[in-house]
């Protein structure tokens, strides 16, 4: 049985909603705590960068099943769309005075990376995290 969860995302308080469902999930089928932690912070950061940048978007958390269980999370927008997905991926790049740690460190924090964004049509990111044995 698959778990899938879709949730609209456009205010701190939606944030903070996704956060919590992401941890419950990573919970429930196993993941130890820093995973959960690693999985809790990259949705955070997913869902930050929606309402920053694009105003609103959905969040989709499942658990998929691969060569071991885990967590798929996909976000996607309607917004502006990334520039330079290059750009956007480096170390301390940032258009609005942040760290610039964001999708790197997203990156760094799962095992799996995808992102595709078209300028005025929205972005999409899909991260994933696998159960270690």
């Amino acid at each position: 049985m698959e778990i899938k969860h879709q949730l609209t995302i456009k205010d701190d308080k939606d944030i903070i909603m996704v956060r919590k469902l992401g941890r419950e999930i990573a919970t429930s089928i196993g993941f130890n705590y820093i995973d959960q932690v690693r999985i809790t912070t990259a949705i955070s950061e997913l869902a930050r960068n929606v309402v920053k940048y694009a105003g609103s978007g959905t969040v989709i958390i499942e658990v998929v099943h691969k060569f071991s269980p885990g967590i798929s999370v996909t976000v996607i927008d309607n917004g502006p769309g990334i520039t330079s997905i290059g750009k956007a991926m480096e170390d301390g790049y940032s258009t609005s005075n942040s760290l610039g740690s964001g999708l790197p460190g997203v990156k760094r924090l799962m095992d799996e990376f995808l992102i595709d964004s078209v300028m005025e049509q929205g972005t999409r990111i899909e991260v994933m995290k696998w159960l270690k044995s």
